[in-house]
Protein backbone atom coordinates (compact mmCIF):
# COMPACT_ATOMS: atom_id res chain seq x y z
CA UNK A 1 0.00 0.00 0.00
CA UNK A 2 1.32 3.22 -1.13
CA UNK A 3 2.12 5.90 1.83
CA UNK A 4 -0.48 8.90 1.67
CA UNK A 5 0.37 12.02 -0.14
CA UNK A 6 1.01 15.43 1.79
CA UNK A 7 -2.45 16.68 0.65
CA UNK A 8 -4.19 13.25 2.05
CA UNK A 9 -2.43 13.64 5.41
CA UNK A 10 -3.45 17.16 5.37
CA UNK A 11 -7.14 16.81 4.28
CA UNK A 12 -7.18 13.59 7.08
CA UNK A 13 -5.42 15.76 9.95
CA UNK A 14 -8.27 19.07 10.92
CA UNK A 15 -5.26 20.54 12.60
CA UNK A 16 -3.10 20.48 9.35
CA UNK A 17 -5.34 23.32 7.05
CA UNK A 18 -2.48 25.65 7.12
CA UNK A 19 0.48 22.99 5.98
CA UNK A 20 -2.87 21.42 3.61
CA UNK A 21 -3.32 25.67 2.13
CA UNK A 22 0.82 25.85 1.59
CA UNK A 23 0.82 22.62 -0.41
CA UNK A 24 -2.19 23.56 -2.58
CA UNK A 25 -1.09 27.00 -2.95
CA UNK A 26 2.01 25.42 -4.15
CA UNK A 27 0.73 22.88 -6.19
CA UNK A 28 -0.84 25.63 -8.01
CA UNK A 29 1.42 28.16 -8.60
CA UNK A 30 3.56 24.84 -9.72
CA UNK A 31 0.82 25.15 -12.64
CA UNK A 32 1.29 28.91 -12.94
CA UNK A 33 5.13 28.61 -13.19
CA UNK A 34 4.65 25.89 -15.94
CA UNK A 35 2.26 28.25 -18.01
CA UNK A 36 4.91 31.15 -17.81
CA UNK A 37 3.65 33.00 -14.71
CA UNK A 38 6.46 33.65 -12.80
CA UNK A 39 5.41 36.92 -11.72
CA UNK A 40 2.17 35.50 -9.93
CA UNK A 41 3.73 32.62 -8.33
CA UNK A 42 6.17 34.39 -5.78
CA UNK A 43 2.47 37.11 -4.87
CA UNK A 44 0.11 34.00 -4.44
CA UNK A 45 2.10 32.43 -0.76
CA UNK A 46 -0.20 35.49 0.42
CA UNK A 47 0.54 34.01 4.06
CA UNK A 48 3.81 35.73 4.00
CA UNK A 49 3.26 39.26 2.80
CA UNK A 50 3.06 42.32 4.98
CA UNK A 51 0.08 43.94 3.60
CA UNK A 52 -2.79 43.03 1.73
CA UNK A 53 -5.18 45.35 -0.17
CA UNK A 54 -8.71 45.02 -2.43
CA UNK A 55 -10.42 47.62 -4.70
CA UNK A 56 -13.77 46.63 -4.02
CA UNK A 57 -16.61 47.99 -6.58
CA UNK A 58 -20.66 47.39 -5.31
CA UNK A 59 -22.44 46.68 -8.46
CA UNK A 60 -25.81 48.23 -6.48
CA UNK A 61 -24.80 51.09 -4.58
CA UNK A 62 -22.25 52.36 -7.05
CA UNK A 63 -19.64 52.59 -4.68
CA UNK A 64 -15.86 51.82 -4.77
CA UNK A 65 -13.24 51.41 -2.23
CA UNK A 66 -9.40 50.37 -1.61
CA UNK A 67 -7.46 49.88 1.12
CA UNK A 68 -5.37 48.06 2.88
CA UNK A 69 -7.22 45.83 5.24
CA UNK A 70 -4.02 43.79 7.08
CA UNK A 71 -0.54 45.09 7.83
CA UNK A 72 2.65 44.27 10.18
CA UNK A 73 0.64 41.12 10.92
CA UNK A 74 -2.70 42.51 12.27
CA UNK A 75 -6.17 43.27 10.66
CA UNK A 76 -6.41 46.46 10.88
CA UNK A 77 -10.09 47.43 12.79
CA UNK A 78 -10.75 50.81 11.04
CA UNK A 79 -10.28 49.04 7.35
CA UNK A 80 -12.67 46.47 8.38
CA UNK A 81 -15.47 48.26 9.65
CA UNK A 82 -15.69 50.36 6.13
CA UNK A 83 -15.61 47.07 4.21
CA UNK A 84 -18.28 45.60 6.69
CA UNK A 85 -19.98 49.11 5.87
CA UNK A 86 -19.46 48.39 1.91
CA UNK A 87 -20.61 44.87 2.00
CA UNK A 88 -23.88 45.80 4.12
CA UNK A 89 -26.98 44.62 2.72
CA UNK A 90 -27.79 47.07 0.50
CA UNK A 91 -31.44 45.93 0.07
CA UNK A 92 -32.41 47.59 3.57
CA UNK A 93 -29.00 48.99 4.66
CA UNK A 94 -28.51 46.54 7.53
CA UNK A 95 -24.49 46.50 8.59
CA UNK A 96 -23.02 43.47 9.74
CA UNK A 97 -19.19 42.35 10.55
CA UNK A 98 -17.83 40.19 7.34
CA UNK A 99 -15.40 37.11 8.37
CA UNK A 100 -11.50 38.71 7.81
CA UNK A 101 -11.18 35.05 6.45
CA UNK A 102 -13.40 35.52 3.26
CA UNK A 103 -11.29 38.91 2.62
CA UNK A 104 -8.03 36.91 2.66
CA UNK A 105 -9.87 34.65 0.26
CA UNK A 106 -10.50 37.39 -1.92
CA UNK A 107 -6.81 39.14 -1.44
CA UNK A 108 -5.35 35.29 -2.47
CA UNK A 109 -7.72 35.32 -5.60
CA UNK A 110 -6.79 38.57 -6.46
CA UNK A 111 -2.65 37.59 -6.35
CA UNK A 112 -3.65 34.17 -8.69
CA UNK A 113 -5.30 36.19 -11.23
CA UNK A 114 -2.16 38.32 -11.37
CA UNK A 115 -4.62 41.48 -11.79
CA UNK A 116 -5.70 45.02 -9.60
CA UNK A 117 -8.93 45.49 -10.89
CA UNK A 118 -11.45 45.46 -8.33
CA UNK A 119 -13.82 42.90 -7.26
CA UNK A 120 -17.55 43.83 -8.22
CA UNK A 121 -19.83 42.93 -5.30
CA UNK A 122 -23.10 41.68 -6.36
CA UNK A 123 -24.30 40.26 -2.61
CA UNK A 124 -22.21 40.31 0.49
CA UNK A 125 -24.51 40.53 3.88
CA UNK A 126 -27.32 39.89 3.90
CA UNK A 127 -30.10 40.29 6.97
CA UNK A 128 -32.37 37.77 7.69
CA UNK A 129 -35.17 39.34 6.33
CA UNK A 130 -33.43 40.03 3.39
CA UNK A 131 -32.37 36.00 3.26
CA UNK A 132 -36.01 35.31 3.36
CA UNK A 133 -37.61 37.19 0.51
CA UNK A 134 -34.93 36.14 -2.21
CA UNK A 135 -35.09 32.30 -0.53
CA UNK A 136 -39.64 33.59 -1.62
CA UNK A 137 -38.01 34.00 -5.10
CA UNK A 138 -35.16 31.78 -5.56
CA UNK A 139 -34.33 27.92 -5.21
CA UNK A 140 -30.75 28.73 -5.09
CA UNK A 141 -31.08 30.72 -1.70
CA UNK A 142 -29.95 28.80 1.30
CA UNK A 143 -31.90 29.21 3.74
CA UNK A 144 -28.59 29.50 6.84
CA UNK A 145 -27.32 30.89 4.11
CA UNK A 146 -23.39 32.43 4.84
CA UNK A 147 -23.94 35.39 3.86
CA UNK A 148 -26.48 36.08 6.82
CA UNK A 149 -22.77 35.55 9.03
CA UNK A 150 -21.27 37.55 6.84
CA UNK A 151 -18.96 34.77 5.67
CA UNK A 152 -19.80 35.00 1.87
CA UNK A 153 -19.58 37.46 -0.97
CA UNK A 154 -20.77 36.90 -4.90
CA UNK A 155 -18.42 38.68 -7.53
CA UNK A 156 -18.09 39.35 -10.66
CA UNK A 157 -14.83 41.34 -12.13
CA UNK A 158 -15.03 43.65 -15.05
CA UNK A 159 -13.46 42.00 -18.59
CA UNK A 160 -12.75 38.24 -16.51
CA UNK A 161 -14.60 35.39 -16.92
CA UNK A 162 -16.61 34.09 -14.37
CA UNK A 163 -14.85 30.71 -15.25
CA UNK A 164 -11.40 32.36 -14.75
CA UNK A 165 -11.93 33.51 -11.25
CA UNK A 166 -13.68 30.18 -10.28
CA UNK A 167 -10.49 28.32 -11.90
CA UNK A 168 -8.52 30.45 -9.54
CA UNK A 169 -10.82 30.18 -6.47
CA UNK A 170 -10.23 26.50 -7.14
CA UNK A 171 -6.54 26.70 -6.61
CA UNK A 172 -7.39 28.55 -3.52
CA UNK A 173 -8.97 25.86 -1.87
CA UNK A 174 -10.53 27.54 0.97
CA UNK A 175 -14.45 27.37 1.56
CA UNK A 176 -17.33 26.97 -0.27
CA UNK A 177 -16.98 27.73 -4.42
CA UNK A 178 -20.15 28.42 -6.40
CA UNK A 179 -20.06 28.67 -9.92
CA UNK A 180 -22.98 30.83 -11.55
CA UNK A 181 -22.56 31.37 -15.01
CA UNK A 182 -25.57 32.43 -16.58
CA UNK A 183 -25.82 35.26 -14.08
CA UNK A 184 -21.84 35.58 -14.24
CA UNK A 185 -21.07 35.43 -10.84
CA UNK A 186 -18.72 33.18 -8.47
CA UNK A 187 -19.74 32.61 -4.64
CA UNK A 188 -17.15 32.47 -1.79
CA UNK A 189 -17.40 31.58 1.44
CA UNK A 190 -15.52 30.55 4.90
CA UNK A 191 -17.44 27.69 5.41
CA UNK A 192 -16.47 24.06 4.35
CA UNK A 193 -14.70 23.14 1.33
CA UNK A 194 -16.88 22.54 -1.41
CA UNK A 195 -17.52 23.18 -4.42
CA UNK A 196 -20.74 23.42 -6.59
CA UNK A 197 -22.69 24.74 -10.31
CA UNK A 198 -26.15 26.24 -11.17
Amino acid sequence: MNSPTLEETAVADGTNKVSRRRFLKRLACGSLLAMGSPNIVQAAFSGFTAHKNLSLAHHHTGENLTLTYYEQGRYIHGALDEISYFMRDYHNGAVHSIDPALLDQLYDVKLLLGVNKPFHIVSAYRSPETNASLRRHSRGVARQSLHMEGRAVDIRMEGMSANTIRKAALMVQNGGIGFYPQSNFVHLDTGELRTWHR
